[in-house]
């Protein structure tokens, strides 16, 4: 591509916005790939056809703007395919569908290559971009090479024929211009055909056409525009260099009352895209750069259009990229997360002020302690605002699994229907980023394990096609997201017999739910044989690790014959906690508030030791085991202090429940945690830490990690 970052005469640097165009060609390929997962092949509606053209239009621009010529090629196919099918041109079939979701894969591979300035090995895409021109002439795979008659009548876009202009004088707008453009010598004219899009992209710039050429590496057009020639210029040395670029008025166009004003759009496709200014302005960020509009200008009336016409198409898209960049702002995750940081140091600081002010008299120092009081007030609400900010919905991570679900029925050869609940249910980024690998891991085992195929399901008298569920919601300070399926669910016996062949305790005596968790033991599987998808008993014991790193808990239920359910519970957030400190001692410790489920003052007769010198306590005709924080934590205690520890805390974290031995409650608030691991080190039963009001550090409990020690 010849002279991709700008004219010969400048050195305007375009790599300065590699990131932004790496994030919004990220953000194309996965809307692109949801629309042609819901595509209905028997009745595609144009508007569905024009978004995924949009997009990958906008990924084949700024691709070419920023010269990364493959992606652009392989998205020009895409392009072309879809520019078929959107005007009827070819009817939809599957494998048109596989032919775009594999170069969506293979264009963000290529794109990853790109944004790592390089490295590793390119993926090809010779056989695919054949296929895709394949398709685009409407030749089926593997059918027998369409007849002459049928290519005449629908010849493929990638090559078209020049169109020889008519005889009679082409009719102009007021203002308008007849001009005769002829580009090269250009080695990629892939590079002209991003100029002819300007055109359709721009509204108010004009309209173009293909002449005939008979020389080389030149393509020769018709342009009717009210743009001068500076400015044409200006526009196109995003993609050829000015010397490659020639211009010659034509005389003899007729005026026509009748024909579009000035800031009509002379192509009638450009309605579709006149929002997609990508060629020429990637983005809103080019300001300064050649070609890039410096004032708006208002759209001027007939008796004003000759005085401002060259102004016209710089004003359209000014006014374009301004409606975008009004409803957000992009930020960078590391402003934000030091936002969030330094939110959190408020929260403390105010707890300290708050802590102190309690041994103030309150008739002398009423206007500090109300000043005091609405610090409080507004400390929580900064902080409920930037947390906010890091909430996305749910429907980030649900909208990856259509495309796994869709590959992998079709490798197993089952009919899966996916069903969404709850997508607006927003969840931290953070914990986003780390829920996606267990749920991948329990929807591929619901897909494998559970959903059976398509003539077992109809012995069985069900539907062949088998339905997997996703679903979120909000529960008190937590998230619920769960995976459900129709499936043939899960078998007590061969479960515990499993179990038992690998060394595992399993007796007849487990209630269901312990037999259920058996899954999640490391390197259990009920799989007869191990496939690519399954086999090897590493998935689960991963799901239960991850989820236990987030604070959160697991649990099963299972009906063999009618399906199988799964729940993860997650804090809404890994920055702040809403948490109960209990004392120990001289130490203090935090339990996540959503792991606790009741407190009461015990009675020795309540606890029976058992062997090993474990204790058990009876609460409500239910016995659970109990922990002492003095002896797991080897709290020393002082003179003074009480000698035996009387209040139980019951916890309760994958479907368990224990009791916490401790010397007193202290209170519930917010706490913001500290990551001990990266501040320190790892320890054992501790999942993080924090300041308290007093400026101690107080340490948080990883309760997940403490029910499966009393096991």
């Amino acid at each position: 591509m010849a002279d991709t970052h700008g004219s010969a005469d400048s050195d305007f640097d375009l790599t300065q916005f590699y990131q932004v165009f790496f994030e919004e060609a990220a953000e194309n390929l996965d809307q692109m790939e949801q629309m042609l997962l819901n595509l209905d092949l028997t009745q595609a509606n144009d508007e569905e056809l024009n978004g995924i053209f949009r997009c990958a239009h906008s990924i084949k621009g700024g691709s070419a703007t920023f010269g990364f010529t493959d992606v652009a090629e392989l998205t020009h196919k895409m392009e072309s395919l879809l520019d078929r099918l959107r005007r009827h041109e070819i009817t939809p079939i599957p494998e048109m569908v596989d032919a775009l979701l594999e170069s969506a894969d293979a264009s963000r591979s290529l794109l990853a290559r790109h944004q790592a300035g390089g490295a590793g090995e390119a993926v090809a895409t010779g056989d695919l971009v054949r296929r895709i021109v394949d398709l685009a002439a409407g030749n089926r795979p593997n059918a027998a090479p369409a007849t002459a008659t049928a290519a005449v009548a629908a010849p493929a876009p990638q090559a078209p024929a020049p169109i020889k202009v008519a005889a009679p004088a082409p009719a102009l707008a007021q203002g308008e211009r007849l001009l005769q453009l002829k580009i090269g010598p250009v080695e990629n004219l892939e590079a002209v055909d991003a100029i002819k899009e300007l055109f359709r992209d721009i509204p108010g710039l004009g309209s173009i056409e293909d002449l005939a050429c008979d020389q080389p590496q030149h393509r020769l057009f018709q342009v009717k525009t009210q743009a001068t020639n500076d400015d044409l210029l200006d526009l196109m040395v995003f993609h050829v260099s000015k010397e490659q670029v020639h211009i010659t008025d034509q005389v003899g166009a007729v005026p026509s009352a009748t024909a579009p004003m000035a800031m009509g759009l002379a192509d009638p496709d450009a309605a579709l895209m006149e929002a997609d200014v990508d060629h020429i302005q990637p983005y809103g960020l080019f300001d300064g750069a050649p070609g890039t509009p410096n004032t708006a200008v208002a759209i001027p009336s007939a008796a004003e259009t000759d005085a401002v016409k060259t102004e016209a198409p710089k004003a359209a898209v000014r006014a374009n990229m301004a409606q975008m960049e009004s409803t957000s702002i992009r930020v960078d995750v590391k402003k934000v997360d030091q936002l969030i940081n330094l939110a959190g140091e408020l929260v403390i600081i105010q707890a300290m002020l708050a802590q102190n002010s309690q041994t103030l008299d309150p008739t002398a120092n009423q206007q500090l302690l109300s000043g005091l009081a609405d610090l409080d007030r507004n400390t929580r609400d900064l902080q409920e605002a930037v947390m906010s900010i890091r909430m996305i919905p749910m429907s980030t991570v649900f909208s990856r699994f259509p495309r796994m679900l869709r590959d992998l029925a079709n490798k197993l050869g089952k009919k899966i229907n996916l069903v969404t609940q709850g997508e607006a249910t927003e969840l931290d980024k953070g914990l986003v980023e780390k829920i996606t690998d267990p749920l991948t891991h329990l929807v591929r085992n619901s897909l494998d394990h559970g959903i059976e195929m398509p003539e077992d399901r109809i012995k069985a008298g069900k539907s062949e096609q088998g339905t997997l569920t996703l679903s979120a919601a909000h529960q008190g300070g937590s998230i619920v997201i769960e995976v459900r399926d129709d499936g043939r669910g899960m078998n007590r016996e061969k479960l515990i017999r499993k179990a038992r062949e690998r060394g595992i305790d399993a007796p007849d005596t487990m209630t269901d739910n312990e037999v259920w968790m058996l899954i999640f033991a490391p390197g259990f599987s009920t799989a007869e044989q191990v496939t690519d998808v399954s086999g090897r008993g590493v998935g689960m014991d991963v799901v239960r690790k991850n989820i236990a790193a987030l604070n959160g808990s697991v649990e099963i239920d299972s009906v063999e014959g009618v399906g199988m359910r799964v729940s993860i519970r997650l804090p809404l957030t890994l920055a702040i906690m809403d948490g109960m400190s209990v004392g120990v001692g001289k130490e203090v410790y935090i339990l996540p508030l959503s792991s606790v489920v009741e407190s009461f003052q015990v009675n020795s007769a309540d606890v029976s030791t058992v062997t090993q010198g474990s204790q058990l306590v009876k609460v409500r005709d239910e016995y659970m085991p109990v922990i002492g924080l003095e002896k797991v934590f080897a709290v020393p205690r002082q003179p003074g202090d009480k000698s035996t520890s009387d209040i139980m805390v019951v916890i309760e974290s994958d479907g368990s429940r224990v009791a916490l031995l401790v010397d007193e409650l202290l209170g519930q608030h917010q706490v913001v945690v500290k990551n001990l691991e990266s501040n320190y080190r790892k320890v054992p039963n501790i999942s993080g830490a924090t300041i308290l009001g007093d400026g101690t550090v107080a340490l948080i409990l990883d309760t997940s990690s403490l029910v499966r020690k009393s096991r």
